[in-house]
């Protein structure tokens, strides 16, 4: 027997290109803008000798900062490094019985590869043509549901109406919703919590916050269920957030000025572009996230995607059945937007 057969085989998620060189990066939702003013003033303060303490387990501050900030109790909420530590906890936490965990054919990758790590079956199901979600596929049996929303890649943003009748009909299990980008559009599920017993809502601070680099992600559901999590987290790893991203966390759910101000910014730049996108003969779903998910009505995603990458502007090409006639672009700044524009018309000129 080799020792081989005793060692955990998946395949990882593939995350965007983060290329180490001066490039217009348009390829993994970043926002294009600096973190709140405060954040850099909490950190410049920080007093590094206390980086020979553990930190928080409970994460006090930033639970308390976040909790108020949404009108809710600190016990219905729960952070961790990212929201795809935090994803990666309600995986382990909620679907640990034999049915099916299903969730979207076309969606974050990333959720086939926690299910496969933690051995937990998983059925996808199928969109419709238009990217939308038919919530009458959910209504079977299964060990627990994920939805998107907006989702990911198609930037396609579901009625609460919908997200509630999925909860609703799957009373016997835990229906996580992930809001990473919930704050750019769409209606949130959050109300549901004072209904339901079976949510789970994620979100990050990697995106409208400006936080990628510092991996803030978190939760909110009913006191069971984040005791549940807390429970989990505790049994891996009691210290999963460092000092200076506790602090920097609170100080961005804070900032609510800036962070609007930055969100709005993002959204306008979005709304700009959509009609650029059209002119140039691109037609997308209509985003409700930092992003758009576009097809060319003649040229192939593959060749624009390697033509821009020759430009030094990074977008994301997905090499899957179903999507690969498709970009996903981030939404950059105005100035890095208009160079996007400008390349794509040369690169469209030449076809």
């Amino acid at each position: 027997m080799s020792f081989e057969e005793n060692i955990r085989k998946v395949v990882p998620y593939t995350p965007g290109e983060q290329p180490q060189r001066k490039v217009i990066k348009l390829n993994t939702n970043e926002c294009p803008y600096a973190p709140s003013p405060k954040v850099f003033n909490a950190l410049e303060k920080f007093d590094a000798s206390f980086l020979r303490k553990y930190p928080d387990p409970a994460c006090t501050g930033l639970v308390n900062a976040i909790a108020d900030y949404y009108g809710r109790d600190p016990e219905e909420v729960f952070v961790g490094v990212g929201s795809d530590d935090v994803l990666s906890m309600c995986f382990l936490t909620f679907f640990a019985g034999k049915k099916p965990v299903i969730f979207p054919n076309i969606t974050y990758s990333f959720y086939e590869v926690w299910a496969d790590v933690y051995r937990i079956p998983y059925k996808t199901i199928p969109l419709k043509e238009n990217f939308d979600l038919d919530e009458n596929d959910y209504f079977i049996e299964n060990g627990g549901v994920v939805i998107a929303n907006p989702n990911a890649p198609t930037g396609v943003a579901e009625p609460l109406e919908k997200i509630e009748k999925i909860v609703k009909e799957n009373q016997d299990s835990i229906v996580i919703v992930d809001e990473a980008y919930i704050d750019f559009g769409g209606e949130t599920a959050l109300p549901l919590i004072d209904k339901y017993e079976n949510i789970i809502i994620t979100r990050t601070m990697s995106k409208s916050r400006a936080m990628a680099g510092m991996r803030i992600g978190y939760a909110f559901g009913p006191k069971k269920l984040i005791k549940y999590l807390n429970d989990v987290k505790f049994s891996v790893n009691s210290y999963t957030m460092n000092m200076p991203a506790l602090i920097a966390g609170e100080e961005a759910v804070l900032d609510k000025e800036y962070f609007e101000e930055i969100r709005d910014k993002v959204v306008a730049t979005r709304e700009r572009s959509k009609t650029e996108l059209k002119r140039l003969g691109f037609s997308f779903r209509d985003s409700m996230t930092n992003f758009i998910f576009a097809k060319h009505e003649k040229a192939s995603a593959k060749m624009i995607f390697e033509k821009l990458k020759e430009n030094d502007i990074y977008v994301r090409y997905f090499n899957k059945p179903v999507i690969n006639e498709y970009l996903r672009i981030s939404i950059g700044t105005d100035e890095e937007m208009d160079e996007l524009f400008k390349v794509l018309e040369k690169i469209l000129a030449e076809i």
